[in-house]
């Protein structure tokens, strides 16, 4: 284990307010500053959205980790953060990415809404985290 790898698992509930086209613009506006903050301070991750709820991971050094998710816990878009997993990571499951997003809305918040009633929703939560963003890749390669 890496001493230097934090990961941390949380959902919140969505509170962005208006409509589909407002969700979608807060949405775009979350990622650029999430990827723009990132890339910075060395943290990655991914994030799954749906209109109740978010579920995110970020990876990174503690400090720069423990950052951001005091900005989350204070941004007005998000309520009831709640924590799902964290702590030392043997290696970055999103590497790649400064910020993913895991799966169109739409596809993604029933799979999500099923993960987070297991006993163990932090390893659920993380393991449809990262088989959406793989299959993100197959998206990607197929547009």
């Amino acid at each position: 284990m890496t001493a230097d790898l934090y990961r941390i698992v949380y959902c919140s509930r969505n509170t962005i307010l208006g409509l589909s086209e407002d969700h979608a613009a807060q949405l775009e506006t979350i990622l650029a500053k999430s990827r723009e903050n990132n890339a910075r301070d060395g943290v990655t991750g991914a994030l799954l959205y749906s209109e109740g709820c978010f579920a995110q991971t970020l990876e990174g050094p503690l400090d720069a980790v423990q950052q951001v998710f005091e900005r989350i816990q204070c941004d007005h878009r998000h309520g009831e953060v709640t924590v799902l997993q964290a702590g030392p990571a043997e290696s970055r499951l999103f590497g790649a990415w400064t910020m993913a997003l895991a799966a169109p809305p739409d596809t993604a918040g029933e799979a999500l809404q099923q993960a987070l009633l297991h006993q163990d929703a932090g390893a659920d939560v993380l393991a449809l985290l990262n088989g959406l963003v793989s299959r993100g890749e197959d998206w990607l390669a197929a547009a």
